[in-house]
């Protein structure tokens, strides 16, 4: 907005603008395994447009009505083509992260983490030493909107998790969970790297898009079917209230995100020697 119209007013600019603006984002997006031809460039636009007027708005320059933003209509989001894995695309996954590559300990831990907990990518690498409590089988996830929870793991990846991150040099409290062969802490390019390299030895991985947000999807979907959505929310650490009224009656607790992960049939997928 600043290159294109910097040189205009706020209240200068019109809504056909911000809709030229939008057009040229989605037709200059970056394409990605999992694009949709622009199309959550072109929302993203009239996201940030919404958010820079609000502020105009709040301090006073503008009213609500002169809003340019608000008269554009937002690309319709279309439905999200993930799904849940079944048991043996699962294992197929784990069997190729496992076959190459040059760091197949920390991609094992990296899939089984994620299977486990239905984490998210950022609360996996904002995991530190403190994080994990071994004697509880516990990890303490930092996510989205700076929440925070205790995500019950099974005893094995808790040890697998302390030996990994001890064996790479993790010391001190703070230090990073998940790490490189080299002690330095893991990063997202980790994740690219590895769905690449599953995509080669498995074509339907590269032609779906699948993703590490899908294990997500997997095992929330697997604990929605078999103890309810009550359950399957706080075990994905949902903490909006939006929605119907019964769910403020139907929260869970920590004992029943355990409960619900013992049997899980996501959980039988087999360790690397």
């Amino acid at each position: 907005m600043a290159a294109a119209l910097g040189d205009r007013r706020i209240d200068a600019v019109r809504a056909i603008d911000l809709e030229a603006l939008m057009r040229r984002a989605a037709a200059g997006a970056r394409p990605r395994r999992n694009s949709r031809n622009g199309r959550h460039a072109g929302e993203h636009l009239i996201a940030a447009a919404r958010a820079f007027y609000n502020r105009a708005i709040a301090d006073g320059y503008l009213t609500a009505v002169d809003s340019p933003a608000h008269r554009v209509r937002k690309p319709r989001r279309l439905p999200n083509t993930r799904r849940a894995l079944t048991a043996d695309e699962l294992s197929d996954i784990n069997a190729a992260a496992r076959s190459g590559g040059h760091d197949i300990v920390l991609d094992a831990l990296l899939l089984r983490l994620h299977t486990e907990t239905a984490c998210r990518r950022g609360g996996a690498l904002a995991l530190r030493l403190i994080d994990l409590d071994t004697d509880h089988a516990l990890i303490r996830l930092s996510e989205k909107g700076g929440t925070q929870r205790w995500q019950p793991i099974t005893p094995m990846l808790a040890s697998r998790l302390d030996d990994h991150a001890r064996a790479r040099g993790a010391v001190a409290p703070t230090d990073a969970l998940l790490r490189y062969r080299n002690g330095q802490p893991a990063s997202y390019r980790r994740y690219d790297l590895m769905w690449k390299r599953i995509g080669r030895q498995l074509p339907w991985v590269a032609a779906q898009g699948i993703s590490t947000h899908w294990l997500r999807h997997t095992t929330l979907t697997w604990v929605e079917r078999h103890f309810g959505y009550g359950v399957a929310r706080a075990y994905a650490g949902h903490t909006d209230s939006r929605g119907p009224a019964t769910t403020t009656y139907i929260k869970a607790d920590l004992h029943a995100v355990a409960t619900a992960w013992q049997p899980s049939a996501v959980s039988r997928t087999h360790w690397p020697r």
